[in-house]
């Protein structure tokens, strides 16, 4: 082989090794490789949505706190393992409600058999979000695909993921930390809220000293289904009480009549400033906050994700592969 030929070779072999380490997210990204993926999931998804109308505010939570620590790697999957150093985010404060990880497990499975490692966990949670909001009535949008799975959890990361009970500078400056926007980006993805639900204590301190920015009448609601001194813990409470199997604008509707349910969610009207104009809009429109939302959830989805090279692709969900 000549030295020109020699040249050329290593000039495209680093090419290519350059691409494939800095690969672009593509909606597109398993056409070839797993092309049934969005029809698999979609399958496992519907039956686990007719045991359990409440998956989809499930698993779009998981994807959501995934990403706010050290980005959408499917690290918030990872359990305890004292063998690989793994110690798992699921424990942390901001975690310990969350739960679908079941079903993550039954769509994984159902990939593998048909594309064995090929598709990521990470992805798992960005395709799973998609179709659940859209059999709930919410808007779709292409998921950009090619994420890879991290090889770690970050436990003491969960700190960055925004609390139910924090300022609305709190919340701003942690949208801002992930790279997001702080203003639409923070009130449509808030809009999630449209189908969750929350425990009694995660609001409390709202009904014993009472916020002023609660409707009285919702206020007197929420202390029935939340008596002070009863055993509450593990009471559920809409956080859209209009139409908490749906997801609408009707969340935006409720923070306009002083009737949203955690404190992050009434801050966002009742605190004035550009979020109030931004829940006002999507109150009145519904396919403006349908737009909006799909846009926030690819950016969301964007954060410090793993490609090419980088990360691996889960057998296992829960458990990162062996060496």
């Amino acid at each position: 082989m000549s030295s020109f030929q020699i040249t050329i070779t290593i000039f495209l072999f680093l090419a290519l090794a350059f691409g494939a380490s800095n690969a672009q997210l593509s909606p597109t990204f398993y056409a070839y490789s797993c092309p049934n993926v969005s029809t698999i999931v979609r399958g496992v998804v519907e039956q686990a949505r007719r045991s359990d109308a409440r998956i989809g505010a499930k698993l779009i939570r998981v994807h959501f706190h995934d990403c706010f620590v050290n980005g959408c790697d499917g690290s918030i999957l990872l359990d305890d393992s004292a063998a690989d150093g793994i110690e798992t985010e699921k424990d942390e404060f901001p975690n310990r409600s969350t739960g679908g990880y079941e079903v993550v497990d039954d769509i994984k499975t159902a990939l593998e058999n048909v594309c064995p490692g090929v598709v990521s966990c990470a992805d798992i949670l960005a395709l799973a979000s998609q179709i659940l909001v859209s059999l709930d009535g919410g808007p779709t949008w292409q998921v950009q695909l090619g994420r890879r799975d991290s090889r770690t959890a970050n436990p003491d990361g969960t700190t960055a993921i925004p609390l139910a009970n924090e300022t609305l500078a709190q919340i701003k400056n942690k949208f801002t930390a992930a790279g997001l926007d702080d203003s639409t980006d923070l009130v449509a993805l808030s809009g999630a809220h449209t189908f969750g639900r929350a425990r009694c204590p995660t609001f409390s301190q709202r009904l014993v000293d009472p916020d002023p920015t609660l409707d009285p009448a919702y206020l007197e609601t929420l202390r029935r289904n939340c008596p002070q001194g009863g055993d509450n813990a593990g009471v559920l409470n809409d956080l859209d009480p209009s139409s908490p199997n749906v997801f609408d604008n009707n969340y935006f509707t409720n923070l306009r009549n002083h009737r949203g349910l955690l404190q992050t969610d009434q801050v966002l009207f009742s605190a004035g400033g550009d979020t109030a104009a931004i829940v006002k809009r999507f109150a009145d429109n519904q396919a403006d906050f349908f737009d909006a939302f799909g846009r926030s959830m690819i950016n969301m989805g964007n954060i410090r994700v793993l490609t090419g090279n980088n990360g691996e692709i889960r057998s296992d969900c829960k458990r990162i592969n062996s060496n």
